[in-house]
């Protein structure tokens, strides 16, 4: 009896797999992002290799099945949340989707298996599953905050050299082109100068291109950045000098957070240096307690 069970779900199994690759061969896999920093980004990815390279046609495919879905405004969100990373692997929203199905299998898999050999409970298939597609988001956010510390970091320096430059008698595209050329490694903030350049190579006006660096990157410091520079454009007040007061005052805030930070860990440090302490006086005074209550007192 239980090997008609077995062949039953060995069965079951392999006509779930024929279906499911006779439904994506149906689709036509969608093509690979070439234009733009999502191209830059996948071509990177594909270049460095690993097993991104081998699983990338596959997730493709099954994005082809993922772009018929009626997600609505969640397809927008996914792109808006790779858009913040960095546009991490230069994955598109319905690649995204697909990755995290793909891994909703793949770990349902390797749970059942893990089950099956290590005899442990059932329920952790269903933890395996929700891990498998959960992972894809917690590295994009990782990327995410990653990244915006990085620019949030770097981006007092920056604005104190462009406005060296600018008083030197360089524009701000000059400058900016200054600090890009001039850095020694090719950080979130340098790529994203970048990339404001090239979109004002291309004829986008100097506010739409740093209002879409905001866009892509929406932390406090980047948007009063952004914002300055704009309101000093519209009013035509002295832009270096402007830059030099905003890049005191994102430092100022940056020791305001960091003695914020420090105060908030002084206080969580209160509960694991009583459970410390306790630890201690148990080890120190438990030989006593024991020698105490064998003798009777």
């Amino acid at each position: 009896m239980y090997l008609v069970y077995a062949y039953t779900a060995l069965g079951l199994v392999c006509s779930g797999v024929f279906l499911g690759v006779f439904t994506l061969a149906r689709n036509k896999p969608v093509d690979t992002p070439r234009l733009g920093m999502r191209g830059l980004k996948r071509a990177k990815a594909l270049d460095e290799g690993g097993s991104f390279k081998s699983f990338e046609p596959i997730m493709r495919m099954v994005a082809g099945w993922v772009a018929h879905l009626p997600l609505g405004d969640k397809r927008r969100q996914i792109d808006e949340m790779l858009k913040h990373s960095g546009d991490w692997l230069g994955l598109t929203a319905n690649e995204f989707v697909a990755m995290s199905a793909l891994g909703v299998v793949g770990f349902t898999i390797f749970g059942l298996v893990a089950v099956s050999l290590a005899e442990l409970p059932s329920v952790l298939v269903f933890f395996f599953a929700g891990l498998g597609g959960l992972l894809p988001y917690m590295q994009v956010s990782s990327a995410t905050q990653q990244r915006f510390k990085e620019v949030n970091r770097a981006l007092p320096g920056a604005i104190d050299l462009a406005s060296l430059c600018m008083g030197a008698g360089l524009d701000f595209p000059g400058s900016i082109r200054q600090i890009v050329d001039k850095a020694g490694r090719r950080d979130w903030l340098v790529e994203e100068l970048s990339f404001i350049l090239q979109e004002i190579e291309l004829g986008r006006t100097r506010r739409q291109a740093l209002e879409n660096f905001a866009d892509r990157c929406p932390t406090e410091a980047v948007r009063d950045f952004v914002g300055t520079v704009v309101q000093s454009e519209e009013k035509g007040n002295p832009l270096a000098e402007v830059l030099r007061i905003q890049a005191n005052m994102l430092r100022m805030r940056r020791s305001v957070m960091a003695e914020e930070s420090a105060a908030r860990a002084a206080v969580l440090m209160m509960g694991p240096l009583m459970l410390i302490f306790g630890a201690i006086i148990l080890v120190l005074l438990g030989p006593f307690i024991v020698q105490s209550m064998d003798s009777g007192f």
